[in-house]
């Protein structure tokens, strides 16, 4: 039996059209199956609004709450899914919904069996083992009870949140793990939990490795 390609893909902000475009091509289908979870946004429905808008001329698009309870299919609905989509928002406070019922282990399994995961933000570093994170406070904190699917740390907003290269630096060389870092308009592509690509919508924007030692920038494809 074939593996499945387990693939996830951050994005450092609000992925423009050509990232979506992307992310779906991955699936090799015309119209793939995408969900989308806006736990991170108290299952906001504008975000929900916006997604079907956005995406119903080139996806089947339905979306996933968890209030005032998730459905009873939780498992078979995710599991259905070509992408899963989770908004940006509340790291934290969607972590903790998420296992409360489940869903950190059915996503797991959804990875293993090919679903592409993907999300900006909240939706990008979920993923890790750790992130920088505002779910505290404008402050930013290091938190390190991500899902783990991928190793080591995420942050987001690298270019476009004045506090997030600062804070991001200075919790790593203060012993938090190292990790990735990325920029507003850049995705990182993880093939497994290698990086097979880092895409960017913008001239200039890109991912960085971060370590105690500094930065390592990786120079990104620009999609058009």
């Amino acid at each position: 039996m074939r593996m499945a390609m387990r693939r996830i893909v951050a994005f450092g902000g609000r992925a423009e059209a050509p990232l979506w475009e992307y992310v779906f091509r991955l699936t090799q289908k015309d119209r793939p199956r995408l969900l989308v979870v806006p736990t991170a946004s108290a299952d906001d429905p504008r975000y929900v609004v916006d997604a079907y808008e956005r995406f119903r001329e080139h996806a089947e698009v339905s979306h996933l709450t968890f209030f005032p309870w998730p459905p009873e299919d939780l498992r078979a609905r995710a599991l259905g899914q070509d992408v899963i989509a989770v908004s940006g928002g509340n790291t934290a406070n969607m972590l903790a919904i998420w296992r409360l019922h489940g869903f950190d282990r059915i996503l797991r399994e959804g990875w293993e069996r090919g679903v592409v995961l993907c999300g900006g933000s909240a939706g990008a570093i979920c993923w890790f083992e750790a992130s920088v994170t505002d779910s505290f406070g404008p402050q930013l904190e290091g938190m390190r009870d991500g899902l783990g699917f991928l190793p080591g740390s995420a942050c987001p907003h690298y270019d476009g949140e004045e506090r997030r290269r600062p804070r991001y630096t200075e919790l790593v060389r203060g012993g938090f793990p190292a990790g990735i870092a990325i920029d507003d308009s850049a995705a990182v592509r993880f093939d497994g939990t290698a990086i097979g690509d880092v895409l960017a919508t913008r001239e200039g924007a890109r991912a960085y490795r971060v370590s105690a030692d500094g930065e390592d920038p990786l120079d990104a494809r620009l999609l058009t």
